[in-house]
């Protein structure tokens, strides 16, 4: 299972502040949705330039225009985005044509959907590297919200997820026995007050 890590701060010089604390222990730099909007795609293009051997990984959350917001993160330096899970199928077959065109990956965000288990088995047939299931910051503070209902959802649809919304040293190890392929990390990181321990103490609870 791999390690990711979002990093929704909402500068480049932030970005790269904390890229530079975790990148020895997480597999994936995400560059979270706040700051793509904030800074645009040069986030991209300098996260990627100082760690071109990392995964990084744009969320865009594109809703619409799929294929053109695609090929736009692709030629900055993206090796995976985002496509909202209510998108229609169409947002989402063409973020795939342009991530074929590139050689790189679309994942389907299914924060938002009912049925997440249904949507994802849905999208997978679309050509999407995995699917995210994800619970957002307001779903989280909903009453009745667990973080086992994703891992539950994420066992349900038998397609490979990763999951965010909730990812903590002492829950991470749940997420991997779920079968997830990448577990998603965002403040129980980059609020730490050592963002580089939290991240190895992630890492370490992973056992790899």
């Amino acid at each position: 299972m791999q390690l990711q890590v979002a990093m929704d701060v909402l500068t480049v010089e932030d970005a790269l502040t904390l890229a530079r604390q975790v990148s020895p222990y997480v597999d994936i730099l995400e560059l979270g949705t706040p700051l793509i909007k904030a800074e645009g795609l040069r986030a991209i293009s300098a996260v990627k330039a100082q760690y071109p051997d990392k995964t990084v990984f744009a969320d865009l959350k594109t809703a619409d225009a799929g294929e053109l917001e695609a090929d736009m993160a692709f030629k900055a330096g993206a090796d995976l985005v985002t496509v909202l899970g209510t998108a229609g199928n169409s947002t989402i077959v063409g973020a795939v044509k342009a991530a074929r065109a590139h050689n790189k990956g679309v994942v389907v965000d299914l924060i938002g959907v009912p049925d997440k288990p249904a949507r994802a088995r849905e999208v997978r047939e679309l050509g999407v590297e995995f699917v995210e299931m994800h619970a957002g910051l307001d779903e989280q503070a909903e009453e009745g919200f667990t973080f086992e209902t994703l891992l539950d959802q994420g066992v349900e649809a038998h397609v490979p997820f990763s999951v965010a919304g909730g990812v903590k040293a002492d829950s991470i190890k749940a997420v991997q026995r779920a079968g997830a392929v990448v577990a998603v990390a965002g403040s129980s990181i980059y609020s730490s007050d050592d963002p580089a321990a939290a991240a190895k103490a992630l890492r370490a609870a992973i056992g790899n």
